[in-house]
C-alpha cells in the first residue's frame, strides 16, 4: 500500500526536496495533493509529473490562467478551504512548507486530515503552536519538525522525558558576516547580506540567518516544541553547519546531531517509514568533526540576539508581534528603502515598543487572535519605517 501525501508549498526550496525523495522511491508513495501561492508553471509540471489529481493555488491571476488550460483529470482549487472535497479520509503524510504567515491557516487546517504532520513553517509553530498541539491531540495526528535544528533536537530527545535535560545548544552558521570586522558591519549591502556560505535558502530567510533573527526565532520554537524554558536553550555559533543540536542531560551524558548540509536529510527522516530505510549521504566529515569551531554568539556584531530577554515565559501574542516587526522590516531592506544598520536598531527599537509590550499577557485563543495581531501591528510598523523609507 501507498503511502498518501500532501506537500502544501510545493514549488519551494523543502516542497521540492520532498519530491525528489519522492522520485527515487515512487512506488511507495502517491502524491494526493500539492499546493502553491502563484507559482503554476512549476506547480502544474509537478502534478503532472506525479500523477496528482488535486491542486491549490491561491493567487487569483494564477488561477485564472490554470483555469482556462485543459487540466483533463486534475482539480483545480484557489482556497484551502476545500480540504474535505479533496480528503475523504485521512492521509498519511501532510508536509506544511508554506513561507510567512500564509501557512498558519492551511496547518491547522489540515491537521485533522492527516496521520503525520511535517512542519517547516516557523511561524506556525512560533506564533501558534498551542493551537496547533490542541489539534493533534485531538486528531491523534504525529509530528515531526523539518528544521535541521528542530528535527535534530526531536530526534535526540525520541521517548525520553524534558525533565531530564540541563541544556540545549541549537548551532548557528553565523551567515555571510560572522568574520566582518565591527566598522564593516556598518556599511553592510544588500548583495553582501544574501550570500550564505552554507545554505541555499530563499532570500528572506538569508537576512534572518545574516541578523541573527531566525535563531530568535528557532529559540522561541524549541522553547514550544519541547516544552522547555528559555534558560535551558543556548545558541552557538557552528560556521560548518555539519553540527545542528546539543543536548547536554542531567547525568552527565550528551548528545551531539550531526548531518551533512542538505535540508534532505530531515524530511526524510520526516517521511520514512519501515519500509523506506536509507538515503544515499556523504561518509562522517572527519575534517569538520575536527574544526567545529563552536562559539558563544557575539552579542555586539548580532544585537538582536537580545530580543531574547524580552520573551514572555509562556505562549503569547507577542510572538506573532516579533515575526510582523521582523517581516516587514526585511522586506523593506530587501527593497533597499532602509540600511542593515536600520535593519537592526529598528528591530531592537521597535520591539521594545509599550505599544506592544502589552501583548505580552494576551495567549492567542484561536487563529483569528493571531491575524488581528498581525494587521494591527503591520499598521503601525508601516507608519514608523516611513520615516527611514
Amino acid at each position: 500500500m501507498r503511502q498518501k501525501i500532501a506537500i502544501l508549498g510545493s514549488t519551494g526550496s523543502i516542497g521540492k526536496n520532498l519530491l525528489e525523495i519522492i522520485n527515487k522511491d515512487r512506488n511507495k508513495f502517491k502524491v494526493v495533493l500539492l499546493t502553491a501561492n502563484k507559482n503554476h508553471t512549476d506547480l502544474i509540471k509537478q502534478a503532472k509529473k506525479y500523477n496528482v489529481k488535486n491542486i491549490i493555488i491561491k493567487n487569483h491571476k494564477s488561477f485564472k490562467l490554470l483555469k482556462n488550460k485543459n487540466l483533463r483529470g486534475i482539480n483545480l482549487y484557489n482556497d484551502y478551504n476545500n480540504f474535505n472535497k479533496i480528503f475523504k479520509k485521512k492521509i498519511d503524510y501532510v508536509m506544511s512548507s508554506i513561507s510567512g504567515m500564509e501557512g498558519l491557516g492551511p496547518t491547522l487546517d489540515i491537521i485533522k486530515f492527516t496521520k503525520k504532520i511535517a512542519i517547516a513553517n516557523k511561524e506556525s509553530i512560533i506564533c501558534a503552536w498551542n493551537l496547533i498541539h490542541e489539534e493533534l491531540i485531538k486528531n491523534k495526528t504525529k509530528f515531526v519538525p523539518v528544521d535541521s535544528e528542530h528535527f535534530s533536537l526531536w530526534y535526540a530527545l525520541k521517548d525520553l522525558p524534558t525533565s531530564e535535560i540541563e541544556k540545549v545548544y541549537l548551532t548557528a552558521s553565523g551567515g555571510p558576516l560572522l568574520k566582518f570586522s565591527k566598522l564593516k558591519l556598518k556599511n553592510i549591502k544588500l548583495s553582501q547580506a544574501l550570500k550564505h556560505p552554507t545554505w541555499k535558502m530563499g532570500k528572506k530567510i538569508s537576512i534572518d540567518s545574516c541578523t541573527m533573527m531566525n535563531k530568535v526565532f528557532e529559540v522561541i520554537e524549541a522553547k514550544h516544541l519541547f516544552n522547555l524554558s528559555y534558560k535551558k536553550i543556548s545558541v552557538l555559533t557552528h560556521p560548518n553547519s555539519y553540527i545542528h543540536a546539543v543536548v547536554k542531560f542531567k547525568n552527565g551524558l550528551i548528545k551531539i546531531i550531526a548531518h551533512d548540509t542538505t535540508m534532505k536529510i530531515p524530511i526524510f527522516n520526516s517521511i520514512k517509514s519501515d519500509k523506506v530505510l536509507s538515503i544515499k549521504t556523504n561518509k562522517l566529515n572527519l575534517k569538520k568533526l575536527n574544526n567545529l569551531h563552536l562559539k558563544e554568539v557575539n552579542k555586539k556584531f548580532f544585537p538582536v540576539v537580545n530580543i531574547l530577554k524580552k520573551l514572555p515565559p509562556k505562549i503569547s501574542l507577542y510572538e506573532t508581534v516579533i515575526v510582523t516587526i521582523n517581516d516587514l522590516l526585511v522586506d523593506q531592506f530587501l527593497n533597499k528603502k532602509i540600511t542593515y544598520k536600520q535593519l537592526q536598531d529598528l528591530l531592537l527599537k521597535l520591539t521594545k515598543k509599550k505599544l506592544f509590550i502589552k501583548y505580552k499577557k494576551l495567549k492567542p485563543k484561536k487563529f483569528q487572535d493571531i491575524i488581528l495581531a498581525k494587521n494591527n501591528v503591520s499598521s503601525i510598523i508601516f507608519k514608523t519605517i516611513k520615516k527611514y523609507a
